[in-house]
């Protein structure tokens, strides 16, 4: 499964309904719910999940920066930390497999083509010239 960001989910999604996401939010807000707030729901859990790794990654980095000692009070947070990176890491795949596929099911229609000119109204055909029963002689 190819890895997207939040960044290019926004994208397809912008693609497929023709306008900005933020624009595409403040629409949804007047409309019942459908599949446009069903995909930008999804792609804000997708942004969160994706900040929380950011977190919790730079959190686990500071807690081995080599300057650092690791004595038994930060070991416990490093296995928080670990756990919740690895959380956030589900999350953020679980999402993203799930946006892909509604995305893949869904396609842009084509903006109707414009009505073409009725033809006018054809002339009758001349009415044939009637033919004679009687025989000529």
């Amino acid at each position: 499964m190819p890895h997207l960001t939040s960044t290019e989910i926004a994208g397809r999604i912008e693609d497929l309904y023709g306008a900005p996401l933020a624009d595409l939010e403040v629409h949804t807000q007047d409309q019942p719910p459908g599949m446009l707030s069903a995909l930008l729901g999804m792609h804000d859990d997708l942004a969160l999940a994706e900040h929380s790794i950011d977190v919790h990654r730079d959190h686990i980095a500071r807690l081995l920066h080599p300057e650092r000692q690791i004595g038994p009070h930060e070991v416990s947070h490093l296995l928080d930390g670990s756990r919740r990176l690895a959380e956030a890491v589900a999350v953020r795949d679980a999402q993203t497999k799930s946006v892909l596929a509604v995305l893949q099911s869904l396609a842009r229609v084509p903006a109707p083509a414009p009505p073409s000119p009725t033809p006018a109204p054809s002339l009758p055909a001349p009415p044939l010239p009637a033919q004679s029963t009687a025989h000529s002689r």
